[in-house]
């Protein structure tokens, strides 16, 4: 049974609570799949999340590095930004596999790709704006 979670952000001061209760939402999944247009927030919103797992390391977008790895007391916490793949095979290159079988979060912007392949559980967050505000829709698959 699919279960679903809508918060409202009105502003970015809000954003560590927004985290907190998404986190507290997703329970036991560990792959989140973020989509949103360019610019609503993705990497922000991950980089709360990190720090809501303890993480205090330097966040930044992976747009060209593909992955990030952050360091946290709960271990490591990866960022995907999956904006440059194209093709499964790239997916495959880069081993994303043994990143989503290793037990770590793994925070995915840009997923529509490896939505086609992942065989785990996951949270699927979107992201809408209007104006100033940010509109989070989870929903558990």
């Amino acid at each position: 049974m699919e279960q679903e979670l809508d918060l409202i952000c009105p502003s970015p001061e809000e954003l560590p609570e927004i985290a907190e209760k998404l986190l507290r939402f997703a329970g036991d999944y560990k792959v989140f799949l973020f989509y949103a247009q360019m610019g609503a927030g993705k990497t922000t919103l991950i980089k709360h999340l990190c720090k809501q797992l303890g993480s205090n390391d330097n966040f930044s977008s992976p747009t060209f590095s593909i992955v990030n790895e952050y360091n946290s007391p709960i271990g490591k916490l990866y960022h995907f930004d999956l904006y440059r793949i194209k093709h499964l095979e790239e997916l495959y290159d880069l081993g994303i596999e043994e990143y989503l079988d290793s037990g770590a979060y793994c925070f995915v912007e840009w997923p529509e790709l490896l939505e086609q392949v992942l065989k785990e559980a996951f949270l699927k967050v979107s992201i809408t704006t209007k104006g100033n505000s940010r509109y989070f829709h989870a929903l558990k698959t």
